[in-house]
């Protein structure tokens, strides 16, 4: 009886194929949906149970993304269909192909997408926070306390101004 299913015994001739797959930027899941390939939940398990397959699969899903973006470029660069003729057959003139132009731009953009959000260190985009006082300076911390007034005359006000009369310093009523 022949076996049914997909494959779920690791063997290292499928390891290599769906390495050197992921290497040419073709996902995962794509590769899984092949009769003879494992399930994508099967190839999880093996990177868990053999360390050598997990460091292979890491290194061809970096060559893949590599893949992608020049992929990118190549699709940016062609403009061999960016123009079409249209108008009489005997005085046709060069119109700019919008429908395959749109087509293009989505199919980068949609990668580059694809790629911000599986390897964002190399990616995506740096966003950064830079918190700092007056032009650029650094952050000052002002106490509204008057150098002439103690901790505790200081306590005791704020809680006067706050509604807390008669509040000792430092505690409550």
């Amino acid at each position: 009886m022949a076996a049914r299913g997909r494959p779920t015994t690791y063997t290292q001739k499928a390891a290599e194929e769906i390495c050197e797959r992921l290497s040419k930027g073709e996902p995962l899941a794509s590769i899984c949906r092949d009769e003879h390939m494992p399930a994508v939940r099967t190839v999880s398990d093996w990177k868990k149970a053999h360390e050598a397959f997990a460091a292979d699969f890491a290194r061809a899903r970096e060559d893949g993304f590599d893949a992608l973006a020049a992929e990118c470029l190549a699709i940016a660069d062609c403009t061999a269909h960016d123009t079409v003729l249209v108008g009489p057959e005997d005085a046709p003139r060069e119109a700019a192909n919008t429908e395959w132009i749109s087509r293009s731009k989505l199919r980068v953009e949609t990668r580059l997408k694809l790629l911000a959000k599986w390897d964002p260190k190399r990616y995506g985009e740096r966003l950064t926070t830079e918190i700092s006082g007056p032009d650029g300076g650094p952050i000052q911390t002002i106490v509204d306390r008057p150098p002439n007034e103690t901790r505790e005359e200081w306590l005791e006000r704020r809680n006067r101004e706050l509604g807390h009369v008669g509040a000792a310093a430092g505690t409550a009523d």
